[in-house]
């Protein structure tokens, strides 16, 4: 793990790392993440507020809604979302959970 950059043994390690990469991606493939667990994720990154988030989704009731899974994501908020918080908008697509009104 110490190898000196431009060395057979930096070059080995290239090899090896990209390898396992290519094994994990294979046989351990990552789910993408919950759209409202990511969305709470970044928020909590980027020390935001549900008041940050009414631009990109309304109003505060409706960032209860959202945030609650009382209302799914519409494609504008999930555009929006995906530019405020930096999160791709492939991870906000997924689908998930939405309570329904009872």
């Amino acid at each position: 793990m110490n190898a000196r950059s431009g060395t057979p043994e930096s070059d080995r390690l290239d090899v090896l790392a990209t390898l396992v990469e290519a094994w994990e991606a294979r046989h351990v493939p990552i789910a993408a993440p919950d759209p409202i667990a990511a969305i709470l994720f970044m928020m909590e990154q980027k020390g935001l507020t549900r008041r940050d988030l009414e631009p990109a989704i309304g109003s505060r009731a409706r960032v209860a809604e959202i945030l609650n899974r009382k209302r799914a994501l519409t494609l504008p908020m999930i555009r929006a979302l995906s530019v405020l918080l930096d999160l791709p908008a492939d991870v906000l697509v997924q689908a998930y959970e939405v309570a329904s009104a009872a």
